[in-house]
């Protein structure tokens, strides 16, 4: 063995720093689980609020107190591949009714007031059971609706339909890269 080693002042400043790598590996994975979790945006589905390459960070436990809420930008499994994370708006919650007419979102009968949507302009897509011209569409218990806000250039569940509300993984709340738009989001 080497002469360093056989020093317990030395043994002991390696056992420590071990411990001290541990125990930060072990807190990283827990608030990585549990806490906040950083994202990169690959496609342009959400621009202009999220731009093709923003870092965002996800809040995961907001949603154990409450439900998403019509506005919020989720991070869920895709549906069809789980393994697949995505990112859209979240548009309405189990029991919802909803249709897209005229570009925009009526929810429950009435105009959907929700200020962090005005200004998008949502497309029908007629080959679909999910947001064809005139289809009122009823979010089944325990779902999502979502859409992007790049309606044109998003596959969203106007193609593939609900999000089941465990495969929500949580909120986008921070861009923190790059450095320009850096900014909280609504």
């Amino acid at each position: 063995m080497k002469k360093w080693l056989q020093n317990p002042k030395t043994r002991a400043e390696i056992r420590d720093t071990v411990e001290s790598l541990f125990v930060a590996l072990v807190l990283a994975l827990v608030i990585r689980t549990f806490v906040v979790q950083a994202f990169k945006i690959p496609t342009g589905s959400m621009i202009p609020t999220l731009q093709i390459g923003d870092r965002i960070m996800v809040n995961k436990f907001i949603y154990w107190f409450r439900d998403p809420a019509p506005g919020d930008v989720v991070v869920f499994k895709f549906p069809e591949d789980p393994k697949m994370a995505f990112i859209k708006r979240c548009i309405a919650g189990e029991n919802s009714e909803v249709e897209i007419r005229n570009g925009k979102i009526i929810l429950n009968g009435a105009p959907l007031d929700e200020p962090r949507l005005s200004g998008w302009y949502y497309y029908n897509v007629n080959e679909s059971l999910f947001g064809a011209v005139g289809a009122m569409v009823s979010v089944p218990p325990h779902a999502l609706y979502v859409l992007g806000d790049n309606s044109r250039n998003s596959k969203d569940s106007r193609y593939w339909g609900f999000v089941p509300r465990h495969y929500v993984l949580g909120k986008a709340f921070l861009i923190y890269w790059p450095l320009h738009r850096i900014r909280l989001m609504q």
